[in-house]
């Protein structure tokens, strides 16, 4: 398949990143070197960048429908002439900036560009960005620049000015749906449950069609919410909901560390349980030292609690549909739980609801601090109570 089959429900932008990179030899005076591509969490927009780089130096740009060695390396990450720059920490580094730019001077080894990839751009500070405002400006004439962020005004006006901005759209759950059939071949029923209540979030949506503990942490989580009564059970609840997110990130890095040590052997020809050669064993070890394994862990905690954030915004947002009886048109992210939604409709007023909303953006600037998370969701279980009227 072709390197945008991947990318799902962007077709108007794939058309025009297909038409840049077929414009008449993709000559340095035929296309733009520092683009800005913008969309929401779970659109996709690293996946596009990748696809991007791997038509712009792939020879047959990406079109095949067998993968050639270049599209599969740019893919993986493990071209020489596309670096990209991701993080798990809360900022991008000076220093991994200033390393970016000297990469990006040097000449491209063996493809017609040296593309430069950085994931979450609006991560880095105003005197970091400041570093890369130059390059940005002025790429070397074999560099292309593709910075990935939520949208445009999370990123500084002279980046944004100084770059061509992409913006995505949120996916259907149709289209979700469609690639969750295709890549992990679920049937369409599960397809579109997870499509749903992922609300337009790929990687979300894959983990509830693929992962049975996911989708029922997220079904409690729900329950949990509508059944709020008392500080008592509010109190509860974010002690447990703190502690499933810890065991989610828990067994995703293990699986993450698991799929590195396999890819070790194999790159290095030994065995499942073939002894680790002297000369390797520092190298293979580090992919599950404690510290890296501690804060991938910090790190993706912090994503699942974001991601039950979202959660509970599903539940007020489907309050107001209902209040609104928009929910022919607008239709509930949370179908299974519509009885106990419409009673919450009741029992709240338009404010509250819309109050309830505000309070979960609250709790997100906190986490987003560096908040205790137990803290924080203790705070915002006690805001989201009803009292009975």
């Amino acid at each position: 398949m072709s390197v945008w089959d991947g990318i799902v429900g962007q077709e108007p932008t794939v058309n025009l990143l297909k038409s840049v990179v077929a414009s008449p030899g993709s000559g340095r005076d035929d296309i733009a070197q520092s683009w800005l591509i913008c969309g929401p969490p779970g659109s996709g927009r690293s996946n596009l960048a990748r696809a991007f780089a791997a038509a712009l130096i792939s020879p047959d740009q990406g079109l095949s429908d067998q993968p050639t060695r270049v599209t599969s390396q740019v893919l993986a990450g493990s071209h020489p002439d596309v670096t990209i720059l991701s993080t798990n920490k809360v900022t991008i580094g000076i220093d991994q900036v200033r390393d970016l730019i000297v990469t990006s001077e040097q000449m491209p080894t063996t493809a017609p560009w040296r593309v430069i990839i950085i994931e979450d751009v609006d991560r880095m500070l105003e005197r970091t960005t400041n570093v890369l405002l130059k390059e940005i400006e002025e790429p070397a004439p074999h560099t292309i620049w593709l910075l990935c962020a939520p949208s445009a005004q999370d990123v500084l006006p002279t980046i944004r000015s100084r770059t061509r901005v992409v913006n995505l759209a949120v996916p259907s759950n149709t289209a979700v749906a469609d690639f969750l059939i295709r890549q992990e071949g679920v049937d369409r029923a599960t397809a579109l449950k997870a499509a749903r209540l992922a609300q337009g979030h790929i990687g979300v949506a894959r983990l509830y069609a693929t992962d049975r503990q996911v989708l029922a942490d997220r079904d409690e989580l729900v329950i949990g919410l509508l059944g709020l009564r008392r500080s008592s059970d509010a109190i509860i609840l974010a002690g447990r909901m703190v502690d499933d997110a810890k065991s989610q990130a828990a067994r995703a890095v293990e699986g993450q560390v698991a799929r590195a040590e396999s890819e070790f052997r194999q790159v290095n020809g030994l065995g499942t349980d073939e002894r680790i050669p002297p000369a390797l064993r520092g190298a293979y070890h580090a992919l599950g030292g404690k510290d890296e394994v501690r804060r991938r862990t910090t790190r993706l905690t912090r994503d699942v609690l974001d991601r039950y954030l979202n959660i509970l915004a599903s539940v007020y947002r489907d309050v107001c549909v209902l209040q609104n009886q928009a929910d022919e048109t607008a239709g509930l992210v949370n179908l299974e739980n519509r009885p106990a939604i419409t009673d919450l409709s009741v029992r709240l007023t338009r404010r509250a609801a819309i109050d309830r909303l505000e309070t979960i953006a609250t709790a997100r600037r906190r986490l987003a601090g560096n908040g205790s998370p137990l803290l924080v969701f203790e705070a915002l279980f006690c805001r989201l109570l009803v009292s009975d009227r």
